[in-house]
């Protein structure tokens, strides 16, 4: 194999379209890295906006099929990267509840975790999605009962 020389001028062309090889590639790996963040900013920012007071209104229906109409007042605090403590005070006609719940972000939009409450001794699983100043929140307890609420800022 016989060895070419290059004049300096063929040695700079091929270092320029190296350079803007390499260039045209580190642009396109960023753009396609910030295109991936930018699909999961969203989620990010609904997770990291979820802290502070949140009320509303919904329905609870009971094991035995009855529902009322009642109120909520949450408040979210962060615990970790992905989790809130959660603790929350609802009024029905048939009384007034206070109940906490850990809270677990599960990707997209939405968390989940598991509830409790104190007086009456009743857990279950609570599911928050959030979107926005709004979020849709569903709990259930292995005896039926259940409840959905829609809550905002």
């Amino acid at each position: 194999m016989a060895h070419m020389a290059y004049s300096i001028d063929e040695t700079r062309q091929f270092t320029r379209f190296v350079a803007v090889g390499l260039l045209r590639s580190v642009c396109l790996l960023a753009v396609v890295a910030l295109g991936a963040s930018a699909s999961a900013a969203p989620a990010w920012a609904d997770m990291m906006a979820l802290d502070g007071a949140w009320s509303g209104g919904g329905s609870v229906k009971f094991p035995s099929g009855a529902k009322e109409a009642a109120r909520c007042r949450a408040n979210f605090k962060k615990r970790g990267a992905e989790s809130y403590q959660v603790s929350a005070r609802c009024a029905s006609a048939s009384g007034k509840v206070e109940q906490s719940a850990l809270l677990t972000y599960v990707g997209g939009n939405q968390f989940t975790g598991s509830f409790f409450n104190e007086e009456y001794k009743v857990d279950g699983t609570i599911t928050v999605t959030v979107s926005g100043n709004a979020q849709n929140v569903s709990i259930s307890t292995p005896a039926g009962s259940s409840a959905t609420f829609k809550l905002t800022r």
